[in-house]
């Protein structure tokens, strides 16, 4: 097997697909988002707020009532009705189990969150959907922290921190599915796959909403791949690890040395993606 790798700027901007003369919103790719809470409505707003500066023909938003608002609130572009997608976003801002749940306000969200699991479609599963990962009928890639992946794959957290490598290839070889295992460094692996690593993120990245954003980032290059042609769990680490360099990117855009704020690394997404295409 490999040996880790970390990806360069030059084969990011290879990813990046421009729109041409004759594409439309569905063409430029279409990506669903069943993020936020009733608890946690904020995440919603950061991760469409991610896709739609990463660059897609639609966000399609289907929370929870309350962060629905919210979004369309912060970005009225979003479209908050059933319809096509070609990649899904699931997960962020929602507590642990949240594909299960029955009653209550979050439930409608549940239930879709079923029925786009087993679409067949790719899929960006972060936080409280990562344990229903089993249930993905499509290429899926999860992006758990460290303590979301020992909860999941029931690792040693101190194991995890020492060699991240190693226990991101165990979880995508245990799972199915491809792991990028956030963190300072972020390893992206498919099974039996290269390890990829992203090394731009700056410390003033660790902060609330980061990974909200981040997965609004993949879904959005998740989609527009799709758009063009299946994606499958090889493609999707090579995504993974793209969107890791993005989002580390535009946090130093935004930073500038300093603190942040996660919705100034969604503003400087434009910036740095122009960047990296100037260098093809």
């Amino acid at each position: 097997m490999s040996e880790a790798r970390t990806i360069t700027t030059a084969e990011v901007a290879a990813l990046l697909r421009v729109p041409g003369p004759h594409d439309d919103k569905y063409s430029r790719g279409v990506v669903g988002m069943i993020t936020g809470s009733t608890r946690y409505p904020g995440a919603a707003v950061l991760g469409v707020e991610a896709a739609l500066r990463t660059g897609v023909g639609m966000v399609r938003y289907l929370g929870p009532a309350r962060a629905a608002d919210l979004v369309l609130q912060r970005r009225p572009e979003a479209v908050t009705a059933e319809g096509r997608v070609q990649a899904w976003v699931l997960g962020s801002g929602m507590d642990a189990g949240a594909a299960s749940v029955e009653e209550g306000p979050d439930a409608e969200s549940a239930g879709r969150m079923r029925a786009a699991l087993a679409s067949g479609h790719p899929l960006v599963i972060d936080a409280g959907a990562l344990d229903a990962v089993g249930s993905a009928r499509g290429p899926a890639i999860i992006t758990p922290h460290a303590r979301e992946l020992c909860r999941l794959t029931g690792s040693d957290l101190d194991a995890v921190l020492a060699d991240p490598a190693s226990a991101a290839r165990a979880a995508a070889d245990q799972l199915g599915v491809t792991v990028l295992l956030k963190g300072h460094a972020t390893h992206v692996v498919a099974p039996g796959g290269p390890m990829l690593v992203a090394r731009s993120a700056t410390p003033w990245l660790a902060t609330a909403g980061a990974g909200d954003a981040l997965a609004g980032i993949l879904g959005a290059l998740v989609a527009t791949h799709e758009a063009a042609g299946p994606v499958d769990l090889a493609h999707l680490a090579r995504l993974g690890a793209a969107a890791a360099v993005v989002h580390g990117l535009a946090a130093q855009r935004a930073s500038a040395g300093g603190p942040l704020t996660v919705l100034d690394v969604c503003a400087a997404v434009p910036a740095t993606i122009a960047a990296l295409l100037r260098s093809r």
